[in-house]
């Protein structure tokens, strides 16, 4: 009876994990196989707005500030537009130096989805795109030309390519190459296969009028996901530029890392609560494939624990000799990691790779502590706090 049970439960958990490695490869392939074409040159220039919320963000708001008003974009074209939330009277009057334009914001309980709802309401001139930027975020020169490229092309919402601009401790080298990873399969790798590409949360653009009205309906910390989904409902095709480059500050601790990802994987749940079964509808009712795709990313296991998970089950088959799960767990950790391995950019594989991947186990640990801590983390904003101006020089 116990081996009856103990192989129904491994049967059970084997389908679930392989489930999520496949999916994975699926597109760590999709990303291998051809570059993203970007659109051609336009001649045709989108009026820009571009929203840097920024929340007691004193210490990096003036750099990001005053490197946005510095693209090559026409500059009667732009307005680069500071949120300020919380920040020092200083502060704002440095940022009104620059120039840039200032909206302050006061809010009991502040959230990005917030002042942006906010911003947008005040403007009194008319735009056709925004952009929205972190507020350590360091746009490439190039960056909006690119967007207007694929908005002047008939794409109506478009993802950067963004990238670490800081890899000077393990864990910032070991989350820069995370979000390489994320980059690779939830967003070339998707728009190699037809899908939208995902939102990252900056970095972004939309139509401008198309954005206004879908973000009042959010109200949630993980706007991203939310904003995302409320796109892939009415068809949007989220592009993704490869090219358009910005640079944004990675964690520097595992405490920091542990204080963000309990927020993300709190807004997973909530996603996949709200919105995967509903998923199931637009996908049969309507034929929305990107819609339910997005939803079903919610209920994958977060990669540092999907490898936790099949490293643990791996060693058990092999210490308990559970035959023929031993080769076949081997395997799928196998497989996995080779996912992993064509997701990473070349980059990476050099000196610093070995004391990150030293990290893993801890950050596992942390992930498992955190599925325990997430009560509350979906409803209240936590701010990670940056520090970091200086763009790493490959």
């Amino acid at each position: 009876m116990f081996y009856t049970l103990l192989f129904i439960l491994s049967s059970m958990v084997f389908i679930v994990l392989s489930i999520n490695v496949f999916y994975f490869f699926v597109f760590a392939v999709a990303g291998k196989l051809w570059k993203v074409k970007a659109s051609v040159s336009s001649t045709r220039y989108s009026k820009m707005v571009v929203f840097i919320p920024a929340y007691k963000e004193d210490a990096v708001i003036l750099h990001s500030a005053t490197a946005a008003i510095q693209q090559e974009y026409p500059s009667d074209h732009y307005q680069v537009i500071v949120i300020a939330d919380h920040l020092k009277p200083e502060t704002i009057a440095k940022l009104k130096q620059i120039p840039v334009e200032v909206i302050e914001v006061q809010f009991e309980k502040s959230t990005k989805i917030k002042s942006l709802n906010f911003a947008v309401s005040a403007l009194t001139k008319a735009y056709d795109t925004v952009v929205v930027l972190d507020s350590d975020n360091i746009m490439q020169s190039d960056f909006l030309s690119r967007m207007n490229n694929e908005l002047q092309a008939g794409c109506r919402a478009v993802q950067g390519h963004r990238v670490a601009k800081n890899e000077d401790t393990d864990m910032a080298f070991l989350d820069a190459m995370s979000e390489e990873i994320n980059n690779h399969l939830f967003r070339k790798g998707h728009y190699n296969l037809g899908f939208s590409s995902a939102l990252i949360g900056s970095a972004m653009a939309f139509e401008f009028e198309l954005f206004k009205r879908l973000i009042k309906g959010i109200h949630s910390v993980g706007e991203d996901k939310e904003l995302e989904l409320a796109l892939l409902k009415e068809k949007v095709k989220i592009a993704y530029v490869e090219e358009a480059l910005v640079y944004d500050e990675k964690v520097q601790d595992i405490e920091v890392f542990g204080n963000q990802r309990r927020r993300w994987l709190a807004s997973q749940l909530n996603i996949f609560k709200t919105y995967f079964f509903p998923s199931f509808i637009e996908l049969f009712a309507r034929g929305n494939v990107d819609y339910f795709n997005k939803a079903f990313q919610s209920a994958l296991i977060p990669r540092v624990l999907l490898l936790g998970f099949l490293t643990v089950m791996a060693f058990v088959s092999i210490f308990l000799s559970l035959r023929p799960f031993m080769p076949a767990w081997i395997g799928l950790w196998l497989l996995y990691v080779v996912t992993l391995m064509l997701a990473v950019p070349g980059r990476f594989y050099n000196r610093k790779l070995m004391n990150a991947v030293l990290k893993v186990p801890a950050v596992f640990l942390k992930m498992v502590a955190l599925l325990f801590k997430l009560k509350g983390a979906g409803k209240t904003f936590v701010h990670t706090p940056h520090s970091t101006t200086n763009i790493k020089q490959d």
